[in-house]
């Protein structure tokens, strides 16, 4: 059983160790998580696995010491706690360096522990993957086979000490489902996939995970490279998710300090429609991403970003505030084996007036419901904005959806994607990657494919 009062217990042996001139912060973790992959009715692989891990951060003089072990066995404590130590005399001075101080904000208390990820059998857990590509297979004639149907959960425990007095732990458990659906296209496979995420296996939607992995493989084919021309994109929940996504994570204190974002220097300014309003918000107990304590051990709290088109702020954690001049927003991530950094944690764009996604499709006259996004990795540069990646979906033609396509791309910068947004959905929706948002329409996009 994952018990963080246990996690804190040892953390708090570790910090009561500091010595008169350091600081020290202890991050422990302990971990249980389930693997199933399922081809053709059989177990492909079925993976359960436990796992604990502490880091220590150790500061001296302006020198930080980080070591790391996978293991809360006592001698190896002991030793990471003098290889932390010891690695801080070969840092170079920084003034900036320490831990987090604590702020006076109180934590706000969020509860996502269900027992039923560590008392659920095996085989049910096996079912649910076995179910889901069952559905699949019998979705439509056209679905020639599953390339893989997963099931995943996990439970987990945290716990963070530091000689700044901050205690502070949580726990929580996740479940997961995906499947690749294929169809048959002539000579080609297309793919449709889908997931569904839950905080226990009993909420998994596996029927809607199934109808819309079929129904994205089979409104594929036949998918042709379109004539290239401006449209509109129109991004359900899980797309706007994957976009927002990206623009929300230059706006880091990391990034903003390095000079590493196109949004340095641009608080108050305008820098999307102001039909958008976008906040960090690990406090909403509906978000996957709620959490009562960030990776410092300070309390989490809502952090607007852009609030009606306008730039409000940036995320940090106690170093880059510091280096900053603002302080920490309460928004380091971490696990045991790393340093904090400034991270997102629950990202939530405020819902508009622009309807369900039927609706928003109904209101486009040339566009693209976007299926995929292929190549973000490689396809969007963080620090100029520019943006393009490869597309498929359908097109749209006076409101109503059109042919397949395919073999095309994008392109535009992520600064012009905020201020091109021309609707925001009624339909928020929240993400099984702790992202909270409405269906969105970005108008005025290059899609290029075949020369007319």
């Amino acid at each position: 059983m994952i018990d963080p009062d246990q996690l804190l217990g040892v953390a708090s042996g570790l910090v009561e160790q500091a010595e008169s001139n350091e600081q020290i912060e202890v991050a422990c973790g302990h971990g249980v998580s389930t693997s199933v992959r399922v081809y053709g009715g059989e177990v492909e692989s079925f993976t359960n696995a436990e796992s604990h891990g502490v880091g220590i951060r150790v500061i001296r003089d302006g020198r930080e010491g980080f070591a790391s072990a996978g293991t809360l066995d006592s001698a190896v404590l002991a030793q990471t706690l003098a290889d932390a130590r010891d690695n801080a005399t070969y840092a170079e001075p920084d003034p900036e360096a320490g831990i987090a101080e604590p702020d006076g904000v109180e934590a706000v208390e969020i509860d996502h522990w269900h027992d039923d990820v560590i008392t659920m059998s095996p085989q049910d857990k096996i079912d649910i993957a076995v179910e889901l590509e069952r559905q699949v297979l019998a979705g439509d004639d056209r679905i020639s086979g599953v390339r893989v149907s997963s099931y995943g959960d996990s439970a987990s425990g945290f716990a963070l000490a530091s000689s700044a007095g901050i205690r502070a732990s949580s726990r929580g458990t996740s479940a997961s489902t995906s499947v690749q659906a294929l169809a048959d296209d002539g000579d080609r496979t297309q793919t449709g996939g889908a997931y569904d995420g839950a905080r226990r296996p009993r909420d998994l939607d596996v029927g809607w995970v199934a109808d819309r992995a079929v129904s994205r493989a089979v409104d594929l084919i036949g998918a042709s490279k379109p004539t290239s021309r401006k449209v509109s994109l129109v991004l359900d929940p899980h797309l706007a998710a994957t976009v927002v996504g990206l623009i929300s994570g230059t706006l880091t204190g990391d990034r903003i300090i390095k000079k590493r974002s196109p949004f340095v220097d641009r608080v108050g300014e305008t820098i999307a429609t102001p039909a958008l309003t976008v906040i960090d918000d690990p406090t909403d107990p509906e978000s996957f991403g709620a959490d009562s304590f960030d990776g410092e051990g300070l309390a989490c709290r809502p952090n607007p970003l852009i609030v009606d088109g306008k730039l409000t702020g940036y995320l940090y954690d106690a170093y880059h505030g510091r280096r900053a001049g603002s302080g920490s927003t309460g928004s380091a991530v971490r696990g045991t084996r790393g340093l904090p950094g400034p991270g997102i944690q629950a990202l939530s764009v405020a819902a508009g007036d622009g309807g369900s996604l039927d609706e928003l499709i109904a209101g486009v006259d040339e566009g693209v419901l976007v299926f995929s996004l292929a190549g973000l990795h490689s396809g969007v540069n963080a620090v100029s904005g520019d943006f393009s990646v490869g597309v498929e979906g359908r097109r749209i033609v006076d409101g109503q959806l059109a042919e397949p396509i395919g073999e095309c791309t994008v392109g535009s910068t992520l600064q012009r994607l905020l201020l091109d947004v021309t609707a925001v959905g009624s339909d928020r929706t929240h993400l099984p990657n702790g992202v909270s948002t409405p269906s969105l329409v970005v108008g005025d996009v290059m899609l290029s494919g075949a020369s007319t």
